[in-house]
C-alpha cells in the first residue's frame, strides 16, 4: 500500500497501525503493566524537561523517518526545539531527540531489531529507551559522535540520558501504589 493510501486508511481506523515498507501492522493493547511505566515515565520526562524548549508525546504521535519511509508510533517520544512534521503526513513528526520503547513479550524482538535499526537513522534522534516490563530494567542507548553507546540500569541505580543531567530512577519508575 502507498502512504497515501495508509493515510487514508489510518483516518478511518479504530485502532492504530504502523507503516513498513509498505506493509501495515496494527498495534496490539498495552497491558496494566505497560500503561503504567508509560505514563510514570511520561510524568519523570515532563518535570525533569519543563525547563527546556521541549515536549512530550503519547504514543498517539507518529514518528516519520524520511529516510526509511517508516512510520511508527512510540510509547513516548521527546522533541525539542521546533516541531518538524513530515511533508507527506501533516500528523507526524520527523525530528524526535528521544524514544521511549515499552518492551513485551511481543514487541521486544522488533524494539531491539528492525525498529531500533530505523530509529537510528532519523538525524536527530539522541537517546533511545527502552524499559522492560519484565524486571526493573532500563536500557539507552545515547549516540555519541558516529556510534551509539549503551548503559543499563536495574533496581537501585540510575539513568543518565542526557549531558545536560537528565537521568531516570529505576525504583521510583517500577514502584507501584497498588498492593500486590
Amino acid at each position: 500500500m502507498s502512504y497515501a493510501e495508509y493515510l487514508a486508511f489510518e483516518r478511518e481506523a479504530e485502532a492504530k497501525h504502523e507503516y513498513v515498507n509498505g506493509e501495515v501492522y496494527a498495534m496490539a493493547g498495552g497491558s496494566p503493566e505497560h500503561a503504567r511505566l508509560a505514563i510514570r515515565l511520561a510524568a519523570e520526562l515532563l518535570r525533569s524537561l519543563a525547563d527546556r524548549p521541549c515536549e512530550v508525546f503519547s504514543s498517539d504521535l507518529r514518528v516519520r523517518n524520511l529516510v526509511t519511509g517508516r512510520s511508527t508510533y512510540p510509547d513516548l517520544t521527546v522533541v525539542c526545539g521546533r516541531l518538524l512534521r513530515a511533508p507527506d503526513d501533516e500528523l507526524a513528526v520527523v525530528n524526535p531527540v528521544l524514544v521511549v520503547e515499552v518492551l513485551s513479550d511481543g514487541t521486544e524482538r522488533q524494539d531491539r531489531g528492525d525498529k531500533w535499526r530505523h530509529y537510528q537513522l532519523i538525524e536527530s534522534l539522541q537517546t533511545y529507551v527502552l524499559v522492560s516490563q519484565a524486571a526493573p530494567l532500563l536500557e539507552v542507548f545515547r549516540r555519541a559522535d558516529d556510534a551509539w553507546r549503551y548503559q543499563a540500569a536495574g533496581p537501585g541505580q540510575q539513568l543518565t540520558l542526557d549531558d545536560r543531567g537528565l537521568t531516570l530512577d529505576v525504583d521510583a519508575l517500577y514502584r507501584s501504589g497498588l498492593p500486590g
